[in-house]
């Protein structure tokens, strides 16, 4: 086997990793997106007055949190059509990516809100601020705070878990890297560049969301 790096062969395959790239962090951002908007809502439902339909979230949370990712994007492909569900492969994944995430951040909302005072709730209550004002103006800023840790840790999963989406043919970085090594019979050179590229992603990423939790704590005066 011939582990002797080409940089000729790393410049051939560079743009065609790059291009990849972008549809890795597409499909990246609209999962998270997705992830955002459902895990809120479920951690609103398990605030609910209504015990089963707390329970039954609850029991949606757990399931989705217990079954592997690569299962639910199978499931969510190959099993749908024959519910009539017919989606494409960037759809399908996208999706399973935002239900199994949103699971995972439903809980950081959910402890996000449980962090915040009773005693800021029972001012509200006092004030008789309406439920939609006490979320938006007092609690959701305050939870906000705890969330940011754990929101900008399953921003970097998602980031890193996308290659699993080419099980299901999406042209994603991953694929693109194993397309490259079969194509060519090398494999050092694509996997290698694929492992820097995540690098130079996250890291910044990460960095990012920690400028964000400062500057959050600065404009609450925290």
């Amino acid at each position: 086997m011939n582990l002797e790096w080409r940089w000729d062969f790393s410049w051939e395959v560079l743009p065609r990793l790059l291009s990849a790239t972008i549809n890795t962090l597409i499909a990246a951002g609209v999962g998270y997106a997705i992830a955002v908007v459902i895990g809120i809502s479920l951690a609103m439902l398990q605030r609910t007055k209504s015990p089963s339909l707390r329970r039954a979230v609850r029991e949606c949370v757990e399931f989705v949190r217990s079954t592997p990712l690569i299962l639910q994007i199978f499931f969510i492909f190959y099993v749908g059509p024959q519910f009539g569900i017919q989606l494409s492969p960037w759809t399908s994944g996208m999706l399973a990516i935002g239900l199994h995430y949103a699971a995972y951040l439903s809980e950081v909302f959910r402890a996000g809100i449980d962090a915040v005072p009773r005693g800021q709730w029972e001012a509200c209550r006092a004030l008789n601020l309406s439920m939609r004002d006490t979320y938006c103006r007092i609690v959701i800023p305050q939870a906000l705070i705890p969330t940011v840790p754990g929101m900008g840790n399953y921003l970097v999963g998602i980031l890193k878990d996308t290659p699993m989406l080419s099980v299901i043919g999406v042209a994603e970085i991953m694929q693109t890297a194993t397309a490259i090594g079969s194509e060519n019979y090398r494999y050092l050179e694509p996997f290698t560049l694929v492992g820097l590229i995540f690098l130079l992603i996250s890291l910044p990423t990460a960095a990012l969301v920690r400028l964000f939790e400062i500057r959050l704590r600065q404009g609450l005066g925290m």
